[in-house]
């Protein structure tokens, strides 16, 4: 199964299927317009729609009004009536490294997958624009998914993988790293409406405070592609041990 989050019409959902193609049957579940900076959300307060459309060519494809996370939801129940071998989702036109997995609907696609059993991949290159080259994208993302067909995955296996926006033949090599330790400094720009009332635009910059090796940041600034394991379970192992050992929760 292959989503996005970016649309069914975004340019790197077609690099995506253009490099798996040949690698098994491709089935094809994504929103129906961009669905950027979702994170995890899922519709719960109004109708799905799910229409099958011509888009890839001899690739049975829906768009679906909802999220990432809807797609892949319907997909299982709906479309594929089980679950497929391995869900992938991208190619993001832009980063998804560091802090950006907890708000992007491309590694929440993969999660929700991980979630239900699927093993996945989220694949995104660093390059926001229509016009962006994805012939690195997709030599990587075929090389990758090659090894893991026919492979015994955990069910719950989940691969953040991310594109510098280099030429082919600048690219490096793979690194498996970590996230980096990063966040963005967030600013609201107050504006008016043409009516005269007051908005506010979202704006920020990216602060990286993790110049490691094996972190993900360095990898991509480097020419490498990052391959990041991750999961869905957000214990702090190492605080809940110290709670344990330093607090008496017997009361």
């Amino acid at each position: 199964m292959v989503t996005n989050d970016d649309g069914i019409h975004a340019p790197g959902i077609r690099a995506l299927v253009e490099a798996v193609k040949d690698l098994g049957k491709i089935v094809v579940v994504a929103p129906d317009k961009p669905q950027s900076g979702m994170g995890h959300a899922i519709t719960i307060g109004l109708p799905l729609r799910l229409n099958k459309v011509e888009i890839f060519e001899n690739i049975e494809s829906y768009q679906c009004s909802g999220t990432p996370v809807d797609c892949v939801k319907l997909a299982v129940d709906k479309v594929l009536h089980q679950k497929p071998d391995i869900c992938l989702s991208g190619v993001n036109h832009g980063a998804n490294h560091s802090i950006n997995v907890i708000y992007s609907g491309t590694m929440s696609a993969a999660l929700e997958a991980s979630i239900e059993g699927i093993p996945s991949i989220g694949f995104s290159l660093l390059d926001y624009s229509v016009e962006a080259d994805f012939s690195a994208a997709k030599k990587y993302a075929n090389l990758l998914v090659k090894q893991l067909i026919g492979k015994k995955l955990d069910k719950h296996f989940c691969l953040n993988v991310n594109i510098p926006a280099v030429a082919v033949d600048l690219v490096k090599g793979v690194k498996v790293c970590r996230q980096a330790y990063a966040k963005y400094e967030e600013d609201f720009e107050e504006r008016k409406d043409p009516t005269g009332k007051n908005y506010y635009w979202l704006t920020g910059e990216f602060i990286n405070f993790d110049k490691k090796k094996d972190a993900d940041v360095w990898a991509l600034a480097n020419n490498y592609v990052s391959v990041v394991p991750v999961q869905f379970d957000l214990t702090n192992y190492a605080l809940k041990e110290t709670l344990e050992k330093k607090l008496d929760f017997d009361f």
